[in-house]
Formats: structure tokens, sequence, C-alpha cells
């Protein structure tokens, strides 16, 4: 099943705010291999085939560090085609002087690191949907070391020439203020649904049976505020949903729960209760 294809809600893209356009740009070309699709003095789009964004990169005016202890933004989180993709990149972030974390997370085996601003960066690769393991609605998932000895014998290690074209945005994790409010905003008013809980502090939300397409936690603090517009941090990200037909109930869904809706010709834009923006397109 692939998780990229309608008529699954996805996340598609994310726009971040960085303090400095070249020393992103940099970092995100070199370090991790994107390619600039478009670019401006105060911004970049980034892409893996030249044809879908993936990544953009936005230098407001008066920017200011990401704040601590605030909503927005946890990872975003880059999804590779195949575990062999996975283990040559890591030899490849090592000599670059990146500071990893990892995780084997049952579904998953993923990396973790952030861009100069302290954007924090999920690279992953998903195990087949046959491997993972369901109770009824909820998937198993843990929070277990990487096996890197079994990931860098058994995969063939290649140089590392930038990320596969078939490279995707597999989900994103945010900061909020509040769990039952994000549950019922993200569940009653975007149709998703829970597929893991970790007691009263974090939530993982799915369309269509995946592992999780967003994660909510409350890690920075329940009633943490929400970090200033020209901050370093989240701006917003985009779902891809079935059709114009999806997008109009989801519209009717979220208008009806008394959340945000705004239109930007064919774009719905809402807002959780934390203040992480998102564009809704089909």
């Amino acid at each position: 099943m692939n998780f990229h294809q309608k008529p699954t809600t996805f996340v598609a893209s994310v726009a971040i705010n960085v303090t400095d356009l070249k020393r992103s740009l940099d970092f995100y070309t070199q370090v991790i291999g994107f390619q600039i699709a478009s670019q401006t003095e105060s911004d970049a789009t980034l892409t893996t085939n030249g044809r879908d964004v993936l990544l953009t990169l936005v230098q407001p005016e008066r920017v200011t560090p990401k704040q601590p202890r605030t909503t927005g933004l946890y990872h975003f989180a880059i999804l590779l085609p195949t575990r062999q993709s996975l283990a040559s990149i890591v030899p490849h972030l090592v000599n670059q002087g990146v500071q990893l974390g990892s995780s084997d997370h049952l579904v998953s085996e993923a990396l973790y690191f952030a861009d100069p601003d302290g954007n924090g960066i999920e690279i992953y690769r998903d195990r087949l949907p046959e491997e993972w393991t369901w109770q009824g609605d909820s998937v198993e998932m843990t929070v277990d070391p990487l096996n890197f000895e079994d990931l860098l014998t058994k995969e063939t290690v290649e140089e590392w020439t930038g990320l596969p074209s078939d490279t995707v945005m597999g989900h994103i994790h945010l900061h909020v203020d509040d769990i039952g409010r994000a549950e019922a905003f993200y569940t009653q008013g975007l149709d998703f649904e829970v597929v893991t809980r970790y007691g009263h502090q974090a939530l993982f939300i799915s369309d269509n049976r995946y592992h999780h397409h967003i994660g909510l936690n409350v890690w920075n603090g329940v009633g943490a505020p929400q970090p200033a517009k020209h901050s370093a941090g989240l701006v917003h990200y985009t779902l891809d949903v079935q059709d114009a037909d999806k997008q109009q109930q989801l519209a009717e869904r979220l208008q009806a729960f008394g959340a945000r809706v705004d239109w930007n010709e064919n774009i719905l834009i809402t807002a959780d209760a934390a203040g992480n923006e998102i564009h809704i397109v089909y």
C-alpha cells in the first residue's frame, strides 16, 4: 500500500522559517541532498524530483531565533524509499559532522538531527505494512535502539549523491499546548484516526492505517505559548487530500468544529488550537 497515493490524506510538504537562507540552503542541499526548485532573496523551495516541493525555506524580515518551550515544529520526517538509501546516508551525515540520534520504532528505522536553526529533522525508512503489529485500531510502536551494525552490513552502502527522486515527506510531529484539544481538532475537524497514545503526553494519528501522519505532544509543557510569527520554526504544513469533494467536506467539518476556515484561491487554510497552520490541497 502506498500511503502517498490518494485517497489517503497525507503530509505533502512543510514550510519553515530560517534565520540565514544561504546557510540553510547549503545545509539542505549539501548535507541532506535536496535540489533547489526555486529561489528568491527571501525564500526557496526544495525538491527531490524537480517537480514536487517537499520543503520551503523562508527568511522573514526581522527574523529571530527559534524560541524554546513553545508550540510548533518538533520535527518533520523525510521518508526514504529503501533501507539501502537509509544505510547510505549514515556515513555521509557522520562525515558532515552531523550529530545523530537514532531509533527503531518497529514500524520504521529512523535518524534524528537538527538544521542550523534547531528545526528538528527525521530521516527514516518504513518497514513493510505487513510487518507492523496492530491491536485493533492501535499500531505498536517503540523507541528501541537502531541496529547500525545490521543496517550497515546487510545493505550496500553507496556514496551519497542526494535524496532519491522518490523520497517524500513522510509525517510531521508537532508541539501542542493541550493533547485533548489537539485530538478533538485532528479527529473531528480533519477526520484523522488515533493510532497510538503515550499516556497524556503524546498522540499519533493517521489516515488509511498508516503508522502515523502526524505526531502531537505536550513535551514543551501543557499551555505552552505560541512562537512569534517571524521566529525560526514552522510556518505551515500542507495536507494533500483526495479531491475537491474531500477538501470541501473538511472545510464543513472544520466550520462545524469552530476552527479557522480561510481560502486562498483553491487552498483551504486552517490552524489547530496551538497555532500550527495547515494548508489543505488536492
